[in-house]
């Protein structure tokens, strides 16, 4: 059949992945970094992906297409949310608190760093949803490369948080389903998200901010920009 369906120009994506987390129907993925429609029977032709789109690379067509197919799209994106709840058989992603003592104080002009991390796993897509360290947890999510770019991420953003870190532009999963879990199910204090200048990393914060408001809680949240060579642009 003839319809409305999205087309994406793949020149002018830039991998942000801000259409794939606004996409409901699971039809756009990020595949090499680029944004793809995935199957034409995931896309109803809304085009709730249009006004995220930060380069103007969606468009609409009309074209030869499977029809709109709401049971795949109910099939897909069950199965999307039981891959990222269940446990990984790799024994390194068993969920478990880090409990760390007091850093003992050196008379060395330059003092000794400590790492501040309280919880393992880190990566967005293997932590669990429920866990006792979110309970009462002031939550830290961040881009990966901040922790590269920034020097003193440890003592200025992790010391006190428990951290979850991703990068929309490589990890092909909506970040925002997961996280609305987390928020929804356990006693969140406090959200800081932590993120590199480039556009490709609105990918987080589009995420941290979709979960917040699909929560249905109020909690005080903040971002914070580390440029590229190692700055902070936000407090």
């Amino acid at each position: 059949m003839v319809r409305k369906i999205i087309t994406i120009d793949e020149e002018k994506c830039n991998g942000c992945g801000l259409c794939a987390n606004a996409c409901h129907e699971g039809a756009i993925g990020m595949i090499d970094g680029k944004a793809h429609l995935l199957r034409d029977d995931y896309c109803d032709g809304l085009g709730d992906c249009l006004p995220v789109c930060p380069t103007g690379a969606i468009t609409f067509t009309e074209r030869e297409a499977a029809a709109y197919d709401e049971a795949a799209v109910q099939q897909n994106l069950k199965a999307r949310a039981q891959q990222a709840q269940a446990p990984m058989g790799c024994p390194g992603s068993r969920a478990r608190a880090i409990e760390r003592a007091q850093a003992p104080q050196t008379p060395a002009a330059a003092p000794t760093l400590f790492s501040q991390l309280r919880q393992w796993p880190v990566q967005i897509k293997l932590a669990p949803i429920n866990a006792p360290y979110f309970n009462g947890a002031n939550l830290l999510v961040a881009a990966d490369c901040t922790a590269y770019a920034y020097a003193n991420m440890h003592q200025d953003f992790m010391r006190g948080r428990i951290t979850l870190i991703g990068c929309p532009k490589l990890d092909d999963i909506d970040y925002s389903e997961k996280l609305t879990a987390i928020i929804q199910q356990n006693d969140i204090k406090s959200v800081t998200i932590v993120r590199m200048e480039v556009p490709c990393c609105g990918g987080i914060e589009y995420a941290v901010r979709t979960a917040l408001q699909s929560s249905g809680k109020f909690l005080p949240w903040r971002v914070v920009t580390v440029t590229t060579d190692g700055a902070l642009l936000d407090m």
